[in-house]
C-alpha cells in the first residue's frame, strides 16, 4: 500500500520581516530640550509626561513589516507611579536614617539593602507588565503574562545560588531571569521564546573578560558583539505552526565604529549630542537584526489585557536598572 505525504496547503513560504528605525537626532533633540525645560520649571514634576513624550516618539519611529509600533502610556499614568514610587523608596532610605540616627548602623544597612532586594523583582515585573500592555503594533497589543509570586521565587532561588558560589553563578541567573521574561512575552496571539543557556553565556562571558584582558581592552568591542549576537540569536516567535527567528549580522568592527563616534560626539558636544547617539544606536541595532520566518503578521490578532499600574516603569528609571534584563 503506497503511503503519500501531503504538506500543509496552509504553510506560509518564509520571507524576511522588515524591521528599522527611522528616526533622527535633530527630531529626538527637539523633544528633549524642551522635556528639560520643562522639567526644571516644574522641578523635575513634568519627568513622567516627558518621558511619556520621548517613548511615544521612538516606538513611533520604529518600523516591523512596514508598519510602525506605538507606545500609549500617558504622562498622568506615569506621574500615579512616579508618587507610588517616591513612598516607597522614601519608607526605605527614611527606615536607614532613622537606623542611623539610633545609632543602629547594621539594622540600618540590613533595612536598606534588604528593602531594595526585596522589591527588586517586583519592579521587573511591573516594568514588563506595564510597557508590554502600552505596547502595540497595527492595534494588537503586547502583553506580559509572566507571574509576580513565581517570578520573584525565581528571583531569589537564582540570587541564593549566585551568593553561595561567590557570583559565578550569576551567568545562569541573568539567562533564567531572561528565558522566563521574554518567554512571557506574548505579541497579540503570538508568544516569545527565548533559548539562552547559562553554560554557554558564562564561557562566552569568560572568554570575553580575558581576551578584553590580554588586548589591552581591544576584544572589548568583540566581546560587545558576542553579547548582542546571543541575545538575539536565541529568540523566537511562535504563532499557530509559524515561527519567527531573529539573527544578529554584527561585527565587532561594526561595534567599535559605534561606540568610538559615539564617545566622540559625547565628548566634543561635552553631551549635548546624546540625542543623535540615541538614534544612531537604535538604527545601528535595528539594522543589524534579520528576521526571518513564516508567521502570517496579518493573523495576530488580539489577546491581551490593559495594565496602567506605571509603579514598576518609574522605579526602574529611578533605580536606572534600564528595560530588558
Amino acid at each position: 500500500m503506497e503511503i503519500i505525504e501531503h504538506k500543509s496547503l496552509h504553510a506560509n513560504p518564509e520571507k524576511v520581516y522588515p524591521f528599522s528605525f527611522v528616526g533622527t537626532g535633530g527630531a529626538y533633540f527637539g523633544i528633549a530640550i524642551v522635556n528639560i525645560i520643562l522639567k526644571i520649571f516644574t522641578l523635575g514634576l513634568y519627568y513622567p509626561w516627558a518621558k511619556a513624550k520621548e517613548l511615544q516618539y521612538l516606538y513611533g519611529a520604529t518600523s516591523f513589516d512596514e508598519s510602525r509600533f506605538e507606545f500609549h502610556g500617558t504622562g498622568a499614568e506615569m506621574f500615579k507611579g512616579f508618587i507610588k514610587a517616591l513612598i516607597i523608596f522614601a519608607l526605605i532610605i527614611g527606615g536607614f536614617i532613622a537606623a542611623m540616627v539610633m545609632q543602629m548602623p547594621i539594622l540600618g544597612f540590613i533595612w536598606y539593602i534588604g528593602g531594595f532586594m526585596i522589591i527588586l523583582p517586583i519592579i521587573i515585573h511591573g516594568s514588563y507588565k506595564y510597557r508590554m500592555s502600552r505596547t502595540s503594533w497595527r492595534g494588537i497589543r503586547f502583553g506580559y503574562r509572566g507571574d509576580r509570586k513565581e517570578f520573584t521565587i525565581l528571583f531569589f532561588k537564582e540570587l541564593f545560588f549566585t551568593i553561595i558560589s561567590l557570583g559565578i553563578y550569576g551567568s545562569w541567573m541573568a539567562i533564567n531571569l531572561r528565558n522566563y521574561v521574554l518567554s512571557n512575552i506574548r505579541f497579540g496571539s503570538a508568544e516569545f521564546k527565548y533559548s539562552g543557556r547559562g553554560g554557554e553565556y558564562f564561557v562566552l562571558n569568560l572568554k570575553g573578560y580575558f581576551l578584553t584582558l590580554i588586548t589591552l581592552g581591544i576584544y572589548m568591542f568583540w566581546w560587545q558583539k558576542d553579547l548582542f549576537n546571543y541575545y538575539i540569536n536565541n529568540l523566537t516567535l511562535h504563532h499557530k505552526e509559524g515561527k519567527i527567528r531573529l539573527k544578529s549580522t554584527a561585527s565587532g568592527g561594526d561595534f567599535f565604529g559605534l561606540i568610538i563616534v559615539n564617545l566622540l560626539i559625547m565628548i566634543f558636544t561635552l553631551g549635548i549630542g546624546y540625542p543623535w547617539i540615541l538614534t544612531r544606536t537604535l538604527k545601528f541595532i535595528f539594522s543589524k537584526i534579520e528576521i526571518v520566518g513564516n508567521i502570517d503578521t496579518d493573523q495576530l490578532v488580539q489577546t491581551e489585557k490593559e495594565y496602567t499600574d506605571a509603579t514598576g516603569e518609574d522605579m526602574s528609571d529611578m533605580l536606572d536598572l534600564g528595560f530588558v534584563i
